[in-house]
């Protein structure tokens, strides 16, 4: 009954403004390296009835009323993690339906611009999935990441790498699968021990940084002394704890499964410990999983 309710809702907002057959569109990508929506909203002016230069200022407007229609179905499907998107959690209580709007409303956006031969008008707008994911941090105080009555000897790292770029097995289902980008991965150890998950951040960092970075095996290997790129080099400095994801877990599956080995390396010390409540922690997929064109970010793009 709440998904209908909520699908009624953004159908009569669409019907509301006004703009159903202006002959808008809308293109562009989620970008998980980044952690952005990207999306350029399209109007064809003919379409439109609208004639250049007097009408403008009415496309303008157009833009401004598909913008919110357009963006909402796929900012509704967007993985919050491995068993939910943005929809499952308005219709499970756990998310306001008007936070939707607010969403909409935080993108950059580039002025509208008129195409060379003005037959359209577009305009850019990007938003901050870490906005997103702020909305989800409502602790107030961290919660306790396992420890062990048997800690083993460890350094302390400035960060942790987690490279799951390949298919692993699927905890659970005879298959193996891509590991796939969502808001706020679970990290497992391969005796099933929950490791990490977004309680267990401090509000802050979760709130302005989010619980991990995303990053192509490129990024991870490059010509400079860390290997690392500049601001994955900030993330986990430069001696990260490098750790080979073993499977992943998850009806959608985005959550690694690490050596119960290297968990240990994790949990037996409190510096290393802090690197998770401080969301100091880079997953490596695949490249093909990072960037999604609008419309695919809830579809598993494993064969």
């Amino acid at each position: 009954m709440k998904k209908f309710i909520v699908w009624i809702f953004f159908f009569l907002a669409a019907r509301w403004g006004g703009a159903e057959d202006a002959g808008a569109d809308i293109r562009g990508s989620i970008e998980w390296d980044r952690m952005e929506i990207n999306a350029t909203v399209t109007v064809n002016l003919s379409s439109a009835g609208i004639r250049i230069p007097i009408g403008r200022s009415r496309g303008e407007e157009i833009l401004n009323i598909e913008y919110p229609r357009l963006i909402r179905p796929y900012l509704l499907s967007l993985p919050v993690d491995s068993s939910g998107t943005l929809e499952d959690m308005i219709n499970r209580g756990e998310l306001p339906l008007s936070d939707i709007g607010g969403f909409v409303r935080s993108a950059r956006q580039v002025p509208p611009a008129l195409s060379a031969d003005l037959v359209s008008i577009s305009s850019q707008h990007t938003i901050n999935m870490n906005t997103i994911g702020a909305a989800f941090i409502r602790h107030r105080r961290p919660a306790e990441i396992m420890r062990t009555l048997t800690p083993v000897p460890v350094k302390a790292h400035t960060g942790i790498i987690i490279i799951a770029d390949s298919e692993l097995p699927v905890h659970g289902r005879n298959i193996r699968a891509l590991p796939l980008p969502c808001l706020f991965p679970k990290i497992w150890d391969t005796e099933m021990n929950l490791i990490f998950e977004r309680n267990m951040l401090e509000p802050g960092a979760g709130k302005t940084n989010g619980m991990v970075r995303y990053a192509s095996e490129t990024a991870i290997f490059r010509p400079t002394p860390s290997g690392l790129e500049g601001d994955l080099l900030d993330l986990v400095g430069p001696d990260p704890l490098r750790i080979i994801a073993r499977g992943v877990f998850g009806s959608r599956p985005t959550d690694p499964i690490i050596d119960r080995e290297d968990a240990l390396l994790i949990i037996s010390s409190e510096e290393n410990r802090r690197l998770l409540r401080e969301g100091r922690v880079l997953l490596v997929l695949h490249r093909d999983v990072l960037k999604n064109p609008l419309g695919t970010a809830a579809v598993n793009p494993n064969p």
